[in-house]
């Protein structure tokens, strides 16, 4: 398959000169989102104690776990920003990310032990179930760093009951294991009952000497036999209790490693136990790269900090999404799928750190006079989705799945087209339609929201209601997400009330205000750091660091996938290219 692979057509165009300095502005904007993007980021990873307060103690903190464990410049974060239920802590109290461990992906998640001593906290359980749902699409391991101090008692009832609680870890954890998925687990600290159960639910436990885990800690303990109230003499017992419990806590290792069993192995320093799980990580499945790769990795031909010049931060302005991918996939490089056919998309064969990837992405601009084929009451535009483009995406999705070829999607649309031309066109069944292929591809799939995400486009793009399918989603600083944009809303809210104020001879003033305090709160819940902090995103990153995401993508996607379709077998790449087939020489028609 060498003649599909090695040598693909060419993709994309060098800025000019000119180009350049016309979006000069546009790039002061893409700064200015930045800037406070970081400035949240840096907040985030100084909730807490201060990092030297834990140093002090002779620990060290998550973060300094994670960047000793990981192969740098291998860690690709998730969920950094991500609060839903905005708790006073202003994080969910993990850290977790797509990440390298002696070469081999994996998904990494840790408890903050800066942030009340590793503490489930309003929102966590949440982010845990995305980090064991990416374990489970992309099939690597998930590797955790336990130091809990188990529920956040003065607010039970947000983290400990519900059918999406933090428990739920603890049966997605049986069920990764059911699929073959191991949990590995280095644990430090104190780890009492929900922190005990994130310990034993792992598939392999390595400990630090000063870990334990226990049903219940000191505290618990010595108040499990309350008398429906407190006196003195009460008090005095429990004093008694949380001192013998303090200095011998329930569970520790000389229990679960020597009598349990349920340690691995105890080690003497913290580092110890990292590289335990390193070589751990070396006897996890997974196939060589070379197996599943078409052609040698390669760098695009062109620089990835054009991106910020290429994508306007206008939501009106257009651009090229083939100049955007030029900058993106190995050696700049694709095999167009159906290029004449449902122009609003693109659609294509791309290789990612040498790994096939499919690709799809609305294109903006007109359309052509003569475009949606089925009405000439208008004319088509980018960004919004026609009769066949879905059929395309239909085709492409479908054949992916087939192949057994991850799909990235790059989403910047405005929605499918609307009206009875439309419905009669049949765009309500195709986009249900597309949401099935997608349902039975048996691919994973990553999502680059690149500007606008919204109406039902957003849901069968690839959104992250793909539950099944959808790894992670990303934003970057032109990001925004609505199910329709805020004027578009405010008029949709209030047109008939405009009518009635009118025809009953009373003044416009009071409902103009309101609709356009609605378009106002549309433009503020739209912006990418508001939808890092709901999980609309999985994470905002730089235009600059989208290949590194879409790198880690590709390489965990084949790591050990579930099913193969061996290169000689696909029909994707012979579709594209059904006219010729390439000889030694010169391309010769097929009869």
């Amino acid at each position: 398959m060498r003649q599909y692979f090695e040598s693909m057509d060419a993709l994309g165009k060098p800025l000019a000169p000119a180009e350049l300095a016309e979006m000069a502005a546009n790039r002061e904007q893409v700064a200015a989102v930045l800037k406070e993007l970081d400035a949240e980021v840096s907040r985030v990873k100084n909730a807490g104690l201060p990092a030297a307060k834990i140093h002090e103690r002779g620990e060290m903190t998550v973060w300094d776990r994670i960047e000793y464990l990981v192969d740098p410049g291998s860690f690709c974060p998730l969920h950094t920003l991500y609060n839903p239920r905005q708790n006073e802590e202003g994080t969910t109290g993990v850290v977790d990310g797509l990440a390298r461990i002696g070469g081999k992906w994996c998904v990494v998640i840790g408890f903050d032990n800066k942030v009340m001593a590793g503490a489930w906290v309003a929102g966590q359980a949440e982010n845990q179930l995305r980090v064991t749902d990416l374990a489970k699409r992309l099939r690597v391991p998930l590797v955790w760093l336990v130091n809990c101090s188990g529920v956040k008692l003065t607010e039970q009832d947000e983290v400990y009951p519900d059918r999406r609680g933090n428990g739920t870890t603890f049966f997605r954890h049986a069920e990764l294991e059911k699929l073959g998925v191991p949990i590995l687990a280095g644990i430090y600290g104190t780890n009492p009952a929900g922190g005990g159960y994130q310990s034993i639910s792992p598939t392999i436990l390595f400990a630090h000497k000063n870990a334990n885990m226990a049903v219940g800690g000191g505290g618990i303990v010595s108040g499990m036999s309350p008398r429906g109230g407190f006196d003195e003499a009460g008090a005095e017992q429990i004093i008694a209790a949380a001192r013998r419990f303090k200095e011998v806590p329930p569970g520790s290792a000389s229990v679960h490693h020597d009598v349990t069993g349920f340690f691995r192995a105890v080690f003497d320093t913290e580092t110890e136990v990292l590289d335990a799980l390193k070589r751990c990580m070396a006897q996890m499945p997974a196939y060589h790269a070379d197996f599943f790769r078409v052609a040698a990795p390669a760098e695009p031909k062109y620089p990835l900090a054009d991106l910020a010049s290429i994508v306007p931060m206008n939501q009106k302005a257009v651009y090229s999404i083939e100049d955007v991918l030029a900058r993106l996939v190995d050696g700049s490089e694709h095999l167009e799928f159906r290029p004449g056919f449902g122009p609003e998309v693109y659609t294509g064969l791309v290789k990612v750190d040498g790994y096939l990837v499919g690709v799809i992405g609305n294109r903006q601009g007109l359309l052509g006079m003569s475009y949606p084929e089925y009405t000439t009451d208008y004319i088509g535009v980018g960004g919004r989705l026609y009769r066949q483009g879905l059929i395309k995406m239909n085709e492409f999705v479908t054949q992916c799945g087939r192949d057994r070829v991850p799909v990235i999607w790059f989403q910047d649309t405005t929605g499918i087209d609307v009206g009875d031309t439309a419905e009669k066109a049949e765009l309500l069944g195709l986009g249900q339609s597309l949401i099935y292929s997608i349902e039975q591809t048996g691919v994973p799939m990553m999502l680059v929201v690149l500007r606008k995400g919204s109406a039902a486009a957003h849901y069968v793009m690839g959104g992250p209601t793909a539950n099944n399918h959808n790894a992670f989603t990303l934003g970057t600083p032109a990001t925004e997400i609505y199910v329709m944009h805020g004027e578009t809303a405010a008029v949709a809210s209030f047109s008939r009330r405009l009518v009635k104020e009118k025809e009953a001879g009373r003044p416009l003033g009071p409902v103009i205000e309101q609709m356009n305090a609605l378009a106002r709160q549309y433009q503020e819940e739209a912006k990418p750091t508001y939808c890092a902090i709901r999980g609309f995103v999985d994470e905002v990153v730089r235009f600059e660091e989208l290949r590194r995401y879409m790198v880690g993508f590709a390489g965990a996607a084949y790591q050990n996938p579930a099913s193969i379709c061996p290169q000689h077998h696909m029909l994707l790449p012979r579709l594209i290219r059904s006219e010729i087939v390439k000889g030694l020489d010169r391309p010769k028609k097929v009869r």
